[in-house]
């Protein structure tokens, strides 16, 4: 679970600096982003009672497929049956955004 979600952090990470140049660009998106997407995740409060664009914002949140499963394994004493579907989804966010990321890198020498 943590190389998962470490993959899917990062290769989103490549997808939003793989055009930056500016060196001090990153750690303000970096920033921006962690607390943007965290709290949505549903680790700090419920997904129940979140407004509907926040319910929108975290079904395409990475950090809501780590916290879920991460609650899973860790709270619920579960199986990788229980974090299946959180594992899959993080596999397939990682390859679509590290696709995205090398189309979009420059070719030059």
């Amino acid at each position: 679970m943590v190389v998962a979600t470490s993959m899917a952090l990062i290769s989103m990470m490549f997808l939003i600096m793989v055009r930056v140049s500016d060196p001090l660009v990153p750690r303000a998106i970096f920033g921006m982003l962690n607390t943007v997407l965290y709290f949505p995740s549903g680790a700090v409060y419920p997904q129940q009672s979140f407004p509907g664009w926040m319910k929108a914002i975290a079904v395409v949140d990475p950090f809501t497929y780590a916290v879920h499963g991460f609650k899973e394994l860790v709270l619920k004493n579960t199986g990788l049956m229980a974090v299946s579907f959180d594992l899959a989804f993080l596999a397939g966010f990682t390859v679509l955004t590290l696709g995205a990321a090398t189309l979009l890198f420059r070719r030059t020498l």
